[in-house]
């Protein structure tokens, strides 16, 4: 049985983050919005206080780099998934793309963590990944990627074009997924660490985007890239029955992850909002039946009710994850209501708040652009819906597209 109250290891972490949220990235939130692509320099110390945390085990998983799937075993575990998804939603209470922005917690850790063999967890250790799988021509299909990695003795060589990299202009290195045969579909693709420095690896543009203005995203290019077969991740055989699989796992880990971002940042919408509405004499009396109270308040408790399900969604895929549970159903579906509701709700947030919310007297703007992309990447809307659907009706993609 899931015990859904933040566990009692857990609470000094999650207070921390909270306060590190509070006191750091929420007052830098609007100075990086509004300059953006330069580096957030106060991250530094902070990636420095988490590396601490992590050599001395209280972190318990801080971020996307300690996210790692257990076996399954005896007792009920709360481990890195949950610690990480309870962290994030603090942090991103603060601030989601600064999160974003910090150094050696890209998605492309979590990638490695997800994936990788002993031996490549040990040599990438210290390492900040980004993580490459869209391309121009492919967008929610990650079976249809055409970037290329073919064998050439000791090496891969990788060709290719990787759109909306997270962090690809600042990271150390980028987790690039390519097919070594696309006579072969999704079975062939593979995933491989690329270091920044590689020879043929170039960063063609920084986008300039709606909202997460502070995390930096890029465009990059890969010509005759040679890298060596040792940082393919995961074993290197084409197997057509869950070849894509060990690929897809990443999500897995990755989707919970981005949940956590969207109810961190409706929180944040929520509760200034609700000071706001006091503010104007507007009060949410959870005692009283919704048909009773002011519209505004009517509206602020369906919305509540939105988060709480958003919330409990993705506790429960992380909490699958640290005790060895297939999760890959419940991953898609918190990420598709974390997502959803989090636009929905800081949308009508600004709404409710009218012009403060619509102004940037107030940070509440600012979080629905942001908001945006956590119902977009890591799979759109409805691409979690298509997953959530072949697994309750028990279709495979071929069945059901």
């Amino acid at each position: 049985m899931i015990n859904l109250e933040t566990p009692r290891k857990f609470r000094a972490f999650v207070n921390q983050a909270h306060q590190v949220a509070a006191e750091m990235l929420r007052p830098n939130s609007r100075r990086y919005d509004l300059a953006e692509h330069e580096y957030p320099v106060e991250l530094d110390m902070l990636a420095a206080l988490v590396d601490g945390l992590g050599a001395s085990g209280t972190s318990s998983g801080a971020g996307a780099a300690g996210v790692r799937r257990t076996a399954a075993g005896e007792g009920v575990v709360n481990g890195a998934n949950l610690s990480s998804v309870l962290s994030i939603m603090e942090m991103c209470w603060g601030d989601v793309g600064l999160l974003l922005s910090m150094p050696r917690q890209g998605l492309g850790n979590s990638a490695i963590a997800s994936v990788a063999s002993d031996e490549q967890l040990r040599r990438f250790d210290g390492v900040w990944a980004g993580m490459a799988i869209t391309e121009p021509g492919c967008g929610s299909d990650s079976a249809n990627i055409q970037t290329t990695a073919r064998r050439d003795g000791d090496d891969y060589i990788i060709d290719g074009e990787k759109i909306f990299v997270t962090a690809g202009g600042r990271c150390d290195a980028v987790v690039v997924w390519a097919t070594l045969d696309k006579s072969l579909g999704r079975a062939a693709i593979k995933s491989f660490v690329v270091p920044k420095d590689t020879p043929g690896m170039t960063v063609e543009r920084l986008d300039h985007k709606l909202g997460i203005r502070a995390s930096d995203t890029a465009t990059l290019r890969f010509d005759n890239c040679r890298v060596p077969a040792a940082n393919l991740l995961g074993s290197p055989e084409i197997d057509a029955d869950k070849g894509f699989a060990g690929v897809m796992q990443t999500f897995d880990n990755t989707r919970p992850l981005v949940a956590s971002m969207a109810v961190g940042c409706a929180r944040a919408s929520l509760e200034l909002t609700r000071e706001l509405l006091a503010d104007a004499g507007v009060e949410v009396d959870y005692d009283r039946s919704v048909h009773l109270q002011p519209a505004a308040a009517a509206t602020y408790l369906q919305l509540e009710s939105d988060w709480e399900a958003a919330y409990l969604l993705t506790l429960q895929a992380a909490w699958m994850a640290d005790n060895g549970q297939p999760n890959s159903l419940q991953a898609s579906m918190a990420k598709a209501k974390a997502g959803r509701s989090a636009n929905d709700i800081t949308l009508r947030c600004i709404e409710l708040t009218s012009t403060l919310g619509y102004s940037e007297h107030e940070l509440l703007e600012k979080w629905a652009r942001d908001s945006k992309i956590l119902d977009i990447f890591e799979g759109t809307q409805q691409i979690q819906q298509l997953i959530v659907a072949r697994r309750l009706l028990g279709k495979s993609s071929a069945e059901l597209k």
